[in-house]
């Protein structure tokens, strides 16, 4: 191991918290039960915000990157031995807890989740928090009873946000399980690439951004909703009679200007899903359903690798809507 590493730290700089690279040692490591030698991590619409200003770090100094893939190399825990192989999403990594753009960092040992054999350390990464969260949604409609319609006439499952990354897991896991699709995205040339993913059909976000009725024609047959605001209002008000939206994001606004009638009227359901703090239990069935249901060609497709040393170049376009499915970061480089 070396003396010192690269890590991104945020710190306090007048009264603001302000992101760069430091040298860090292994003594400036959180005192948790596990050492884990990181190879990559992601970057997600979260870590934009916590590189370009905004207040995700609850404390500082906060290294930054709220998901990790790599190796034990120390552990006091005894589920975990020296070279697992180990993720983390969530639990407040970059918000309460030291994250993952360093090369090293020590974790407690109920986070961790074995990378699943059918991915590599990176592949698991172009999954990470993005694609985990795709997956407690498709999970979420599951359990609540979505079940294939094969009928000619079934109604589509719509996918907001879809060029972006839970979008685009979503929609590939979906269609690998046989459902049609149908991919909400402002961006007509992500249309081959998300009909690469399995996207039946497309529809533009202005239309679902724009206020709708509180009791709309019936479209989807379940919704999963990246974006929250209007756009799932309406998506709400579009839902057909007894289905189900889940509802993972609020980049497009935390309100929703939403109806009671889709829920009395049409027995809808609007089911919460949460990725930071999900129980331990729905993490592993999570990662266990994506790494036996998610093509990897359908992965590969949708993921590039940026070095870490591009982080803050690559953090104002997430938050801009300008990067396309998931990039990895390799914290190496």
């Amino acid at each position: 191991m070396t003396d010192s590493f690269r890590a991104v730290l945020i710190e306090d700089v007048d009264g603001k918290p302000k992101a760069g690279f430091k040298q860090l040692t292994l003594a400036d490591l959180p005192q948790h039960d596990v050492l884990v030698e990181i190879a990559y991590s992601t970057v997600n619409y979260k870590d934009g915000l916590a590189l370009t200003g905004g207040r995700i770090a609850r404390k500082l100094p906060m290294v930054a990157g709220i998901d990790l893939a790599g190796t034990v190399v120390e552990s006091a825990d005894p589920e975990w031995k020296p070279g697992d192989r180990v993720l983390v999403n969530g639990y407040g990594l970059s918000e309460t807890q030291w994250g993952g753009y360093s090369r090293y960092q020590r974790v407690k040992g109920e986070w961790l989740v074995s990378v699943p054999d059918h991915f590599s350390l990176a592949q698991a990464m172009a999954v990470g928090t993005a694609g985990y969260t795709a997956m407690l949604c498709v999970m979420a409609l599951e359990d609540a009873g979505l079940v294939k319609d094969e009928r000619a006439d079934a109604l589509p499952v719509l996918v907001t946000g879809a060029a972006g990354g839970v979008g685009s897991v979503a929609v590939a896991l979906l269609a690998a399980r046989g459902f049609k699709v149908v991919a909400a995205t402002g961006r007509p040339e992500t249309h081959e690439y998300l009909r690469g993913l399995g996207a039946s059909d497309f529809i533009d976000r202005a239309e679902l951004a724009a206020k709708a009725p509180a009791l709309a024609k019936e479209r989807w047959a379940a919704v999963i909703d990246s974006v929250g605001g209007q756009t799932l209002a309406s998506a709400i008000s579009q839902t057909q009679y007894g289905g189900w939206v889940a509802a993972c994001g609020m980049a497009g606004g935390n309100d929703v200007p939403a109806s009671v009638f889709p829920f009395i009227l049409r027995n809808v359901s609007l089911l919460g899903i949460d990725s930071v703090m999900a129980p331990s239990h729905r993490r592993r069935r999570a990662w266990w359903q994506l790494g036996t249901g998610l093509p990897l060609d359908k992965l590969d497709a949708m993921t590039e690798t940026q070095p870490l040393s591009a982080i803050f170049d690559l953090a104002p376009q997430i938050l801009a809507g300008k990067i396309r499915g998931r990039t990895v970061i390799d914290v190496n480089a």
